[in-house]
């Protein structure tokens, strides 16, 4: 068991010496877009809850 854990260790290390990392720039910038994209869908959906909410509370009026 201990022997497969091991050859499972050492093959993961082999694939991660594969792996193209990326720079810290690209990590950034991808970062950034992640986070201003995330905002500006939470945005959109906080005014789509607050229409919907006030079109709601006018219905049941």
């Amino acid at each position: 068991m201990a022997n497969k854990a091991a050859q499972f260790v050492n093959e993961v290390k082999g694939e991660l010496k594969k792996v193209s990392w990326p720079t810290r720039n690209d990590l950034i910038s991808s970062t950034l877009v992640v986070l201003i994209s995330v905002g500006i869908l939470a945005v959109f959906v906080g005014i789509c809850d607050l229409i919907f909410s006030r079109v709601i509370n006018l219905l049941l009026r």
